[in-house]
């Protein structure tokens, strides 16, 4: 689940991070890039866990109102939504609860939050729609929940507010963790019952090496990049940039010169848009044209073993 998307996200706030510690202890900064990154995965667990909370809220009010209907006489209430296929193979599923069993908190602890969620939920017109369906099989089920999630819990505030109380580390996650959590959802297998496979942590140990490599590489070769950047410059006073620049060029060196298999253009346009949200408004174009000078200027003096795209950047 944690691409190198995030990864560079991750790398690009904890290099900054360890210039602004005092201490600028390298081991220490790996651990705690570590410990962010498992935080992100725990997100993505934690919102799948949410499927489930809902889906039992649910269950909770058919209960109320089936009990109301024997008392009126009227029609039992639809159990369709209660029992959802795809959302009771989540709550079943064994990876899941594995990781819930070993989490301090769950959904549980936050009964206002589900009531007004579920609330939504069954006033969305997804839902009214979903119910009025004559279409019932596992496939509409899985929908649903597809349509929901994008709908009502990928851009949802009061779900936000409540995860950035939780965690610091989760602010910057969860549009990621969004994706990742569709993703799994499409995924979904009917016969796979209990052990349908999330998403692992990483996905592959090359992935893992990747993070720490990077952030390594842009701390111990820290002097060497930052000389690259004031060449490409004419010696431009670094003081006039913004520190979040010289921040994110030190890194997009460090993976040019890192890892050989990473096109260069790639590289560039990964860390010119970390520079968008993360920097100045003029910080994208500028890095841009300092990246393509830096990247020219090292495969010429033969420091870099990679060839540009013949656009450029």
């Amino acid at each position: 689940m944690i691409n190198r998307e995030l990864i560079r996200i991750k790398v690009v706030q904890l290099t900054y991070a360890y210039y602004q510690n005092g201490s600028k202890n390298i081991d220490t900064a790996e651990k705690e890039l570590d410990f962010s990154l498992s935080k992100a995965y725990d997100l993505y667990n934690y919102l799948l866990a949410l499927i489930v909370a809902i889906t039992q809220e649910a269950r909770r009010h058919l209960e109320v109102a089936q009990l109301r209907a024997q008392r009126e006489r009227k029609p039992m209430p639809s159990q369709r939504f209660a029992y959802n296929r795809f959302a009771l193979q989540l709550e079943g599923n064994k990876m899941l609860n594995d990781f819930m069993e070993s989490q301090k908190k769950n959904w549980n602890d936050e009964s206002e939050f589900l009531k007004k969620i579920y609330t939504q939920i069954t006033e969305s017109q997804i839902y009214k729609d979903y119910m009025e369906s004559h279409i019932d099989d596992y496939s509409t089920d899985r929908e649903l929940w597809r349509k929901l999630y994008r709908t009502l819990i990928q851009d949802n505030r009061d779900l936000d507010a409540l995860l950035e109380e939780q965690s610091l580390y989760w602010n910057d996650d969860k549009e990621v963790a969004d994706t990742f959590v569709l993703k799994t959802i499409k995924r979904f297998d009917e016969k796979n019952k209990s052990t349908q496979e999330l998403l692992p942590e990483y996905d592959s140990q090359e992935d893992k090496e990747y993070a720490r490599k990077l952030f390594r590489a842009t701390i111990m070769n820290a002097d060497e990049y930052q000389h690259y950047m004031s060449e490409a410059s004419r010696n431009w006073d670094f003081s006039r940039l913004a520190y979040m620049d010289i921040v994110i060029m030190q890194i997009a060196i460090a993976e040019m010169m890192t890892f050989p298999s990473i096109p260069i253009s790639v590289s560039i346009n990964e860390y010119v848009e970390l520079a968008k949200y993360y920097s100045t408004p003029n910080s994208a174009g500028y890095i841009n044209g300092m990246l393509d000078t830096i990247a020219h200027h090292l495969i010429t003096t033969g420091k870099l073993l990679k060839h540009m795209d013949k656009k450029g950047n």
